[in-house]
């Protein structure tokens, strides 16, 4: 009996290398590139009155410094990614600014020189006279409106959405109580161990445009600049090599560098090359999580919820590049696992003098997930009732699935969850979380989520079986430390009855597969591993086509196991995978064996052509999957904490962790996934703020001023899994990229305030937060 690989914790294939130091990264290509720099507004807001470039250009070693006019794009905004009919004031900047700068970090010149120490010396040659102009930093002060980002939007609103589903005034209205809640989300960074890089090369009597890229889309960066400077998508190639974590800003595109780099490399005639520095990843990249709700409930005596309206600010930025994305998906995921009758959503996306935003891991999520859980925290105190009892009368029951919640979601459709056992992820935490330790300052937090995970449209993938009998994939969509090549190589090797160790996947490559969309959104199980899926499933299908005829057999009875086609129930009687590869075809030759049986001298097992109608030489297909929603994973996070009442340190004494992704591809990648996003988002709950002061400066942009946990401040972390298989796909899965990072803040805002008998109502949170926390409410 072969071996079964889905759900195997297979080791990945990846780390040898990685550890090892062989990874290859954007920046380890060279081959004699050009370096290159920005010119980047050290003001959040001001008119550009000039700029002088004539000093840099004249520095020895300096190739190139453009400005907007030196471009032919110039004055082209860069594209709205994701139109959406509310984003009615939608704004995107240009690749390099010329008359108004908008956040401090917005790029204004770009110098190209024979180094990256000669383009940065010049880059301070270039003179740029600024008009300063009023600041607006804080969503609160945008949606004041007294003064304005864009000139041409009013209030600075950029959408604004309403969502209703049942009567939420009248259910207000007689409600036994009514409760009110302001709470706020802070912006964060991802801060990836490597921050975005671009290499290009234009070979212009091919007139082929190559372009490495630390993107999490390489596909749709392969389609705008095919679109940009007039070539066919096939003279474009596109390779995200290894990238060195992406989080969700490297999804975000086009980033000015991705068009300027390329062009450079067109109009000099040399790869040209451009590495982001630690502070431009602070200041230019997008970030994310800032908003502010204002929440109303009604529940009854019982803690059920009746009515619930949200109306929320989110934080834009200066720019909308990402559409309405963010604010739709925390409208959406509001009210989480739980039945709520009757809820209204009402947001506004509004601009500030801020780097632009857009997701993160979670993307959204976590604010949503901060809010529901601190509004039954609130209703379980107004009752004195139990936490735990509350959620349990509030979740929604096993046998309601599909259960239709009734707005908008980020794929168009409205959301409705597929499958969950939501109770059963209650109870399974509160068994692993153990009684509560000993000792003052201790507080239990928990918090309940749900996660909508494999947006399409789609994703595609290439599977080969070699006249070796060894196995080729590839996927449009690139890795950034999700072990695809791992999880992919079992589906693969499932269908094809071979060796997870003989198959080989390569993904991120355009040249090996060039379509597709991305990874982002938890999404690269449930699409490109449905597609590997059906790959190889015809791949199968077309073995046992063609073993049949030499076989003697019906494609029926046949199974392809440890690498052999053969006949069901008579395991002697088959042929090997790698002579059917032979057999695919007609050209037939093969060094290592296996061209006696494809031979044209070979007794012919039909008649008419070697390829018939309708027929594909090689052992290969490409087959591509299409979801029709959403899948909805799910879980619950519980921990203990202490908090020291001197110095408000935060210990945190154990952590829980019970999940649902449906079909569980790997539990080992699986784990990882969950400990990452659980280490990321304590680091966004308790460390991570992103200091703006009142003119629109980032204080603490660098890892001397920016806090982030280390491995001491990151407890073990205990993970138990339910499986609710999604019945949406062919392989049942979920997505679990961002499940880890969800309702981390939830989770340590219930424990810190049980902790301290402070209210919560804010992440991040900090020991100097606290402190000042404490004070507020104990000014003596």
């Amino acid at each position: 009996m072969t071996t079964r690989w889905f759900g195997a914790p297979v080791q990945r294939v990846e780390d040898d290398r990685l550890l090892r130091g062989r990874g290859r990264f954007t920046d380890d290509i060279d081959q004699g590139a050009l370096e290159c720099c920005f010119v980047r507004s050290p003001h959040a807001h001001a008119r550009i009155t000039s700029i002088d470039v004539s000093a840099a250009r004249q520095m020895p070693g300096v190739v190139a410094v453009y400005t907007a006019a030196d471009l032919p794009f110039g004055g082209v905004d860069l594209p709205l990614l994701i139109p959406h009919p509310n984003l009615t004031h939608g704004r995107t900047q240009r690749c390099l600014a010329s008359d108004v700068v908008r956040y401090a970090g917005e790029a204004v010149a770009f110098v190209i020189a024979e180094s990256r120490y000669l383009a940065e010396d010049a880059a301070e040659l270039v003179q740029v006279e600024y008009e300063p102009l009023p600041v607006v930093i804080t969503p609160e002060v945008a949606a004041r409106a007294e003064r304005l980002v864009h000139d041409d939007v009013p209030g600075n609103v950029a959408a604004e959405m309403v969502q209703e589903v049942g009567d939420v005034n009248k259910a207000l209205a007689g409600a036994a109580h009514r409760k009110k809640l302001s709470l706020r989300y802070e912006r964060g960074a991802a801060s990836p161990m490597e921050g975005r890089a671009v290499w290009a090369r234009w070979l212009s009597a091919e007139r082929k445009l190559t372009v490495f890229d630390s993107t999490q889309s390489p596909t749709s960066i392969r389609g705008g600049l095919a679109v940009l400077f007039g070539l066919p998508e096939s003279n474009v190639e596109v390779i995200a090599p290894d990238v060195g974590g992406g989080f969700g800003p490297k999804i975000m595109l086009f980033y000015p560098d991705e068009l300027l780099v390329p062009y450079a490399a067109m109009q000099l005639g040399r790869p040209v090359k451009w590495t982001e520095d630690r502070q431009e990843h602070f200041t230019a990249v997008n970030q994310e999580r800032g908003q502010v709700h204002e929440v109303e409930v009604g529940f009854d005596d019982e803690g059920r919820v009746v009515a619930l309206s949200d109306d929320f600010i989110h934080d834009a930025g200066a720019y909308t590049p990402y559409g309405i994305i963010l604010p739709i998906i925390t409208a959406a995921q509001v009210p989480g696992p739980y039945r709520i009758p009757n809820y209204r959503v009402r947001f506004r996306d509004v601009y500030t003098n801020a780097t632009p935003t857009s997701p993160y891991r979670g993307a959204g999520r976590p604010h949503a997930c901060f809010v529901m859980e601190r509004t039954l925290d609130a209703i379980a105190a107004e009752l004195k009732l139990d936490r735990i009892e509350v959620r349990r009368r509030n979740l929604i029951p096993p046998h309601a699935f599909p259960y239709e919640v009734g707005v908008a979601w980020q794929d168009g459709n409205t959301v409705v969850y597929d499958s969950g056992n939501y109770p059963e992820l209650l109870d399974r935490a509160l068994v692993l979380l153990g009684p509560r330790p000993e000792g003052d300052g201790v507080g239990m937090g928990l918090a309940i989520y749900v996660e909508g995970t494999g947006v399409g449209p789609y994703e595609g993938a290439h599977v080969q079986v070699l006249v070796s009998g060894k196995v080729v994939a590839a996927t449009g969509i690139p890795s950034q430390g999700q072990a695809h090549a791992t999880v992919w190589a079992q589906v693969v090797a499932d269908e094809l009855g071979v060796d997870v160790a003989d198959v080989e996947v390569t993904s991120g490559d355009t040249r090996r597969f060039p379509w597709g969309v991305g990874t982002f959104a938890s999404r690269g199980a449930v699409t490109a591993g449905n597609a590997m899926h059906v790959a190889a499933r015809m791949v199968a299908g077309k073995a046992k086509h063609i073993a049949a005829e030499h076989l003697e057999a019906n494609p029926d009875d046949l199974e392809l196991v440890d690498g052999r086609v053969r006949v069901k129930g008579s395991p002697d009687r088959g042929m090997p995978l790698a002579a059917v590869a032979v057999l695919a075809n007609p050209v037939r030759y093969a060094f290592g064996g296996g061209t006696e049986a494809a031979t044209q001298f070979a007794a012919r097992p039909r008649p008419g052509p070697p390829l018939q109608e309708g027929e594909q030489p090689g052992l290969e297909a490409t087959g591509y999957y299409s979801p029709p929603g959403s899948t909805w994973a799910s879980g619950c996070h519980a921990a203990y904490v202490r908090v020291d009442p001197k110095t408000y340190r935060l210990e945190i004494l154990r952590y829980v962790v019970v999940h649902d992704c449906g079909r569980v591809i790997n539990p080992l990648v699986l784990q990882g996934q969950i400990e990452g996003g659980v280490a990321q988002g304590i680091g966004g709950a308790f460390y991570e703020r992103l200091a703006y002061d009142a003119d629109g400066q980032l204080r603490n942009a660098s890892f001397m001023e920016f806090l982030m946990p280390y491995a001491t401040e990151i407890p073990p972390i205990e993970i138990d899994h339910i499986e609710t298989p999604s019945p949406l796909n062919p392989l049942g899965v979920k997505g679990a990229g961002e499940a880890g990072v969800i309702p981390v803040g939830a989770v340590l805002a219930s424990a810190i305030e049980e902790a301290t008998g402070m209210p919560i109502t804010e992440m991040p949170l900090s020991p100097l937060k606290l402190y000042e926390l404490s004070r507020s409410l104990n000014p003596g």
